[in-house]
């Protein structure tokens, strides 16, 4: 059949012209689907055939200003002639139209007379725009973007986010059949206008690993998959999906990202790097999510859960969301100017997690892109610049500096030890009193004959002038002031050296000060936020704490809505204002950190930054649908995730066709599944779990698995501290990655991917190192773990086929096929060879780790079968979430 041309002569109306990478893929889907039909698998031609298809616009429809023009003006103009007076040059605004109108910089319906046109194509180096020293370039195609909205009236509108989401109608699509609920409709009037196909859906072992790794992270069970397989009812799905839900192991799994917003970490960070208790507010978030506390109100306890009304503890503990900051003990730092950091820190902190906005800008001057100014971002400051804290934390023991405030929330355990050790000094000290009251006596009688006082060295002043006085003439005042410093001083500085003197007594005195240390040392002290001590606050100039220039009060954005009626001008109000309908940012960003969770990329991609230079989102109206669907039910997070995985968009396959490579390379439409590697605090858990090692205890203090020889080495720089890793004992050396003691100066070495937890991270970002492989082929967990899982495999049969099948079967949640299953026999008999010959390296190798292996096993089928299972950890379909 001879090549038609046809399709050239009738350009799509969704062709347009566009920088936005969220509608590239749609522009080479109507450029290159013809081309991938028919064949044509010359790359010249198939160029010629784009740029023809490119130059085909008399049909487009119009070019919209926050999708075609907005990126093109904050990424080359703004900086210049955006809102920051102290940095506009010839006072051209380009961020407000009538602006810019007023200057000539564009005339509307006329690019040639629009000063604006004339300088983007000027080829003199004085007058082209964006100058040459900017390092900054337009393209020839945004050159030809700018003329054709000028020509079409130059039309601005307000920032997308900036505008209340809208619940639009669904649209219309042709294949209902395949829409089970809104987002299928969403997506799949997009991929129709694309001219695709969505993939088919996964099959069902792909889906229940899908879902465990999304929901709770840990593999499912044999028996899990088999009871899925066997169950054929329309509704197998959801139970499993149900079930999920109602694990304790969800909390766990959604709260690590949640834990990377609030920069959570089990130290204060810097040289002397303290140790804390915020893993009580750890657990209260892991609490929350398996509850499904609402969302508004999930907000309102963090930023504000101290001042609501007769707060309970756990409402103050939630508060503790924004005392996870870094806390600078160091002998030279300043605390005051360490206390402007904190706040610029929570200014920063609250703004990116809730409004996904780029706030730190604006500490010194106004934004350069968004419409925030300094005002705005001090006004919102001052919310937070009431906390009674120094700057620095305190020391309560050689390991512990917490700052305040704080509260304290003993354990059951800490109560009983307290008992004891109380108990014990009640029954040493039957005959202290007496002793205690004699020395003291004699001690006061000592220090009264002698005005010196030479065993009263120390004394305060006003203590000595009394003393000095004859007691005849010492008022009744002075008396009582006189007898309760006296025993104040000798119950702290000389009780104790009295004390060793008397057996008896120092025995009681040894159990106080074990019951002092163990107080300070062990009782949690857990940071929370308060309002005890309000400042005023001020613009300060450049950001320095020690230079303030104009006071200011409490106040949110101008750009965005005001308070609520009646909220008050404090955190709590801010909070309130966080959540509120008028709000337009929150509800979308929290969805698009939800769908990033199930997708790998949000939305929008830059899930940190919704502002002006964000990226546009690649489905507007679903992210706005599912914004106002998230607030109308109730903030519930379990809903929203349900409806995603529930949906067929979530539950295709991930295989990518020649198709998706030319039309969606990044699945930007939605085609097809996402595929992508899990994190690495996923991938130990997931070996842990496989093997059966895991300890799925929830909660508690931080533990301490295996990291390198001597990793905490380079923070013993003084004899005070030991900084010796303490590697936890038993099935504490098996608990979820969640619960890894995170010292901030050095992170858990295994977590290859993770957040160093210093700032707030929201983004998720793939890496790819051979870090990575080295920690999964090499890190005692994973190797400990292989050497288990050979152990239950040998156990579980004396049949090598089944051996292999019961390993792989328990990593992958599949069988293997008889292909696979023939290659791995292959790879165990080699390596069954190689350990034959070497018996030190065979016992080396499952000798690593403290779980006590299986010596009925012999050595070489161990170590090989051991070696065997560490590749099955290790490979793809291993890593990876499909």
């Amino acid at each position: 059949m001879p090549l038609s041309t046809n399709w050239l002569l009738k350009p799509s109306s969704k062709f347009r012209a566009s920088s936005n990478r969220g509608h590239a893929s749609t522009v080479l889907l109507g450029t290159l689907l013809p081309i991938y039909r028919f064949g044509l698998r010359n790359s010249a031609l198939a160029l010629f055939l784009i740029l023809a298809s490119s130059r085909l616009g008399k049909c487009e429809e119009p070019l919209q200003f926050n999708r075609d023009i907005r990126p093109i003006l904050a990424e080359n103009c703004f900086y210049c002639h955006g809102q920051d007076g102290n940095k506009r040059e010839g006072d051209l605004r380009l961020d407000v139209r009538e602006s810019a109108i007023q200057s000539g910089a564009f005339v509307p319906g006329n690019e040639k007379d629009s000063a604006l046109v004339q300088r983007i194509h000027s080829s003199d180096g004085d007058q082209i725009m964006p100058p040459p020293k900017s390092n900054r370039r337009l393209s020839d195609e945004q050159k030809a973007i700018l003329d054709r909205w000028i020509r079409e009236g130059a039309s601005y509108s307000i920032h997308w986010a900036f505008e209340a989401p809208k619940k639009s109608n669904l649209p219309e699509v042709k294949n209902t059949p395949w829409v089970k609920n809104p987002i299928d409709q969403f997506v799949l009037s997009r991929l129709e206008s694309a001219n695709v196909a969505p993939s088919p859906p996964a099959n069902k072992l792909t889906l229940i690993k899908r879902l465990y790794a999304d929901l709770v992270g840990l593999p499912p069970s044999p028996e899990a998959i088999a009871a899925f397989l066997a169950d054929t009812t329309p509704e197998a799905y959801e139970k499993v999906v149900d079930d999920l839900m109602k694990s304790p192991h969800y909390g766990e799994r959604m709260a690590l990202s949640w834990l990377d917003a609030a920069r959570y970490a089990d130290s204060n960070g810097f040289q002397q790097d303290g140790d804390t208790w915020q893993w009580i507010w750890r657990d209260w978030v892991v609490k929350a999510m398996n509850e499904d506390l609402p969302f508004d109100q999930f907000t309102v306890w963090q930023l504000a859960g101290d001042l609501l009304p007769n707060a309970t503890n756990e409402q103050k503990v939630a508060s503790g969301f924004n005392r996870n900051h870094m806390l600078n003990g160091e002998g030279g730092a300043i605390a005051e100017e360490q206390r402007w950091v904190n706040l610029f820190d929570r200014v920063d902190t609250t703004c990116t997690t809730w409004l996904g906005m780029t706030m730190a800008c604006a500490q010194c001057h106004d934004h350069k892109y968004d419409p925030m100014t300094l005002k705005d971002y001090y006004g919102m400051l001052d919310a937070f610049n009431r906390l009674p804290e120094t700057g620095t934390p305190q020391r309560f023991s050689v390991r512990i500096r917490v700052g305040a405030p704080f509260i304290e929330l003993p354990t059951e355990e800490n109560k009983a030890k307290v008992s004891e050790l109380e108990a014990k000094i009640a029954e040493a000290d039957k005959e202290t009193p007496a002793l205690a009251e004699a020395a003291y006596q004699g001690w006061r009688l000592a220090v009264s004959s002698d005005t010196k006082a030479s065993d009263g060295k120390g004394l305060a002043n006003p203590t000595l002038e009394i003393l000095k006085k004859p007691v005849g003439e010492r008022s009744e005042e002075e008396k009582k002031q006189l007898e309760t410093q006296l025993r104040k001083f000798f119950e702290d500085k000389i009780r104790s050296t009295v004390a060793k003197q008397i057996p008896s007594w120092e025995k009681v005195e040894k159990l106080r000060k074990e019951l002092a240390d163990y107080k300070a040392d062990q009782i949690p002290k857990v940071m929370i936020m308060s309002d005890e001590k309000p400042r005023e606050t001020s613009i300060l100039d450049r950001g320095e704490y020690l230079k303030p220039v104009e006071k200011v009060s409490f106040r949110t954005p101008a750009f965005l809505p005001p308070l609520p009626e009646g909220a008050p001008a404090n955190r709590l109000g801010l909070a309130q204002w966080l959540v509120a309908p008028e709000n337009p940012l929150t509800a979308r960003v929290q969805v698009n950190r939800i769908w990033q969770h199930f997708f790998g990329v949000g939305i929008v991609k830059t899930s940190e930054d919704f502002g002006v230079q964000s990226d546009y989102p690649t489905h507007g109206p679903l992210l706005d649908w599912l914004a106002v669907h998230y607030r109308e039910n109730g903030w519930s997070t379990k809903k929203l995730q349900r409806m995603i995985v529930t949906s067929n968009t979530y539950q295709q396959s991930s295989q990518v066709t020649s198709q998706h490579k030319i039309a969606d390379p990044e699945n930007r439409l939605y085609a097809r599944a996402s595929r992508f590697r899990l994190p690495s605090m996923l991938l130990r858990d997931w070996a842990l779990a496989s093997s059966g090692l895991l300890d799925r205890k929830l909660g508690g203090k931080p533990v301490y698995p295996y990291q390198p020889d001597d990793v905490w080495e380079a923070l013993a720089i003084t004899k005070e501290r030991d900084f010796t890793y303490p590697l936890s004992k038993g099935s504490d050396l098996y608990r979820r990655s969640l619960y890894t003691f995170w010292r901030r100066t050095v992170g858990p070495a295994n977590m290859f991917d993770a957040s160093n937890r210093q700032t707030c991270r929201v983004r998720t970002v793939a890496t790819s190192t051979p870090l990575h492989a080295l920690t999964t082929l090499n890190d005692p967990t994973w190797i400990e773990a292989a050497r288990v899982l050979a152990e239950r495999s040998i156990q579980s049969s004396p049949m090598i086929d089944d051996q292999i099948a019961f390993a792989f079967e328990r990593v992958l949640c599949r069988k293997p096929t008889a292909n696979e299953l023939q290659k791995l026999k292959h790879a165990h008999e080699k390596q069954y060879q190689y350990f034959e010959k070497g018996a030190e390296e065979a016992k080396s190798f499952v000798g690593v780790g403290e779980y006590k292996r299986d010596e009925s096993i012999s050595l070489v089928e161990l170590a090989s079968l051991s070696h065997l299972c560490l590749g099955i950890l290790n490979l793809d379909e291993a890593l990876t979430r499909e």
